[in-house]
């Protein structure tokens, strides 16, 4: 399970493998192991010796799981890169895999939106959890004449959340996790302020200890830009412009990723066709990041193969079987 979500993520797993009956090994990111083991030890008193095992270590500890002859099933949550190397791990035992895996959800807005209220949603569409999220908006495309007064509601926003630690009073967004994902997100946004982008607030780290980055809102970017076509999993937005929606759903298409994306408008019969021309697992109109237990989650193309949560989710957890018999 990844470090972003560790206690919800892991009962997505947990929930539906032993519903459906089987015995499994729950292994947590490195960064963030306690919430997990905490889990393990509390269900330690509720489930027979074997049913949970809870296990912490470094990367290779994954890899050894994973390769191992006696699991039948993976299911992952993590990036892309993990995942491909999660799936050859178990091509050669032919394990049955799930894999969640990272994305570069696209939030396209249309014509006749209320500015004024789709600017906030947009907002935390992208920076709850501090963009820590697969599934957050990692691009926003406008219309060029919208652009300019959704640019300025954003960076009104980004610069007016209070950043600091979860014991502050009133701290609206946190840290960044670790050091290789804040230097990730570092590196990203020079790259964008280099390449002829501008920050329309933040732009940098913050002073001080921790991994804090400024809420950052990046404009004069284009397809092409790195923080436009990665994911940069972090408190960094692209607005980027366009003229046709046709054009613009083929641009927000035209990436490796398929997890999640979003439409805003107010014809949500307009905006509901464009959202089911998305190649993506969720399409949302008019929000971004509503989950519901009973709905199968998981993504196309590189974002993963199956599905977590709903009926989907659990049926993948076991081995259909037919039990065809006759009269002696």
């Amino acid at each position: 399970t990844p470090w972003n979500f560790p206690l919800v993520l892991a009962s997505w797993k947990i929930a539906p493998a032993l519903l459906a009956g089987n015995t499994m090994v729950l292994k947590p990111s490195p960064f963030t192991p306690r919430a997990t083991l905490k889990v393990g030890e509390i269900l330690r008193d509720v489930l027979p010796p074997g049913v949970l095992n809870v296990v912490s270590g470094k990367d290779p500890l994954g890899a050894s799981m994973t390769s191992h002859p006696v699991p039948r099933k993976i299911s992952f949550t993590g990036s892309v890169a993990t995942g491909k190397k999660v799936a050859a791990a178990a091509a050669p035992d032919l394990k049955r895999t799930t894999l969640e895996l990272g994305g570069n959800d696209p939030a396209i807005v249309l014509d006749d939106v209320d500015v004024d209220t789709v600017v906030e949603k947009l907002f935390w569409g992208a920076f709850q959890n501090n963009g820590q999220v697969c599934s957050a908006i990692k691009r926003v495309y406008v219309p060029e004449a919208l652009h300019d007064r959704i640019v300025d509601g954003l960076a009104d926003l980004a610069r007016s959340v209070k950043v600091g630690a979860g014991t502050e009073a009133d701290v609206q967004l946190g840290p960044i996790n670790n050091r290789p994902q804040y230097e990730r997100v570092s590196e990203l946004v020079s790259d964008a302020l280099a390449s002829g982008g501008v920050a329309a607030a933040g732009g940098k780290p913050m002073e001080g200890d921790g991994y804090f980055f400024e809420p950052t809102i990046l404009t004069g970017l284009s397809d092409g830009s790195r923080i436009v076509d990665e994911e940069q999993f972090g408190p960094a937005l692209p607005v980027v412009t366009y003229r046709d929606v046709d054009e613009v759903v083929e641009r927000a298409n035209a990436t490796h990723y398929g997890l999640s994306g979003s439409v805003w408008g107010a014809d949500v019969e307009r905006a509901t066709q464009i959202a089911e021309n998305l190649e993506c697992g969720t399409a949302w109109v008019n929000t971004h990041l509503a989950l519901a237990p009973h709905q199968p989650f998981g993504g196309a193309k590189w974002s993963g193969i199956g599905v977590e949560n709903g009926t989907w989710g659990l049926l993948g957890f076991s081995e259909p079987q037919v039990v065809h018999r006759s009269k002696g």
